[in-house]
């Protein structure tokens, strides 16, 4: 009997899964893997840490095999994520992915950048947005609400803890997924400098 997709707490089985997923959506939405030849990296950045230090705030879409194909991630709280993100997570990856000595040369070196310097997470303009997410779908699987269920599932859990609003940080190369965004009701917050990303926020409010 087939078992339809459904949105479920991330467990520690899932996480090579979560690891290639995000490396096969880690370009604009896109396979990242011909571009960070070690594919240990963009998940140590932008995925592993979340259900390593927040797991209670990891939803994964499972495909009704037990195989997760998505994910949604989150930190309830920006400031206290990205410290202990230094205290915590760094150290577990340092040895593997040294801290830079030299401006950045290569698309991995400037991403070893981004690993080592969490404090750029927390800006003062995103002070009424306190969490963060991330989310991240295998194309097969995009386009048919799943992504929506998943947000869903951590704006709740966000609400849950207390957290009234959430934002996120995108490349503004990813059209599709700025389109995403709009439809579940984000709006695009004014954050200065920002570079080629959007920083995109909404409450934690979710339709009854």
């Amino acid at each position: 009997m087939e078992t339809r997709p459904f949105v479920r707490s991330y467990e520690k089985t899932d996480r090579d899964r979560v690891a290639e997923i995000c490396v096969r959506t880690a370009h604009e939405g896109q396979d990242s893997s011909q571009i960070y030849p070690d594919h240990d990296l963009m998940p140590s950045i932008f995925a592993l840490p979340y259900v390593e230090l927040e797991p209670e705030l990891a939803f994964v879409l499972d495909g009704g095999d037990g195989q997760a194909v998505g994910y949604v991630l989150g930190a309830a709280d920006t400031a206290g994520f990205a410290d202990r993100y230094r205290a915590d997570w760094l150290p577990r990856v340092a040895d593997r992915y040294p801290a830079p000595t030299r401006e950045a040369r290569t698309p991995s070196e400037e991403m070893i950048g981004l690993l080592h310097t969490p404090e750029r997470m927390v800006r003062p303009e995103l002070d009424a947005y306190p969490a963060h997410l991330h989310i991240d779908l295998l194309p097969r699987w995009q386009g048919n609400g799943h992504g929506r269920t998943l947000m869903w599932a951590l704006l709740d859990a966000l609400r849950g803890k207390g957290v009234d609003a959430v934002h996120l940080c995108m490349v503004q190369a990813n059209r599709p997924a700025r389109a995403f965004y709009d439809r579940l009701g984000f709006e695009e917050l004014a954050v200065s400098d920002p570079g080629p990303v959007w920083y995109l926020g909404r409450s934690t409010r979710t339709p009854s």
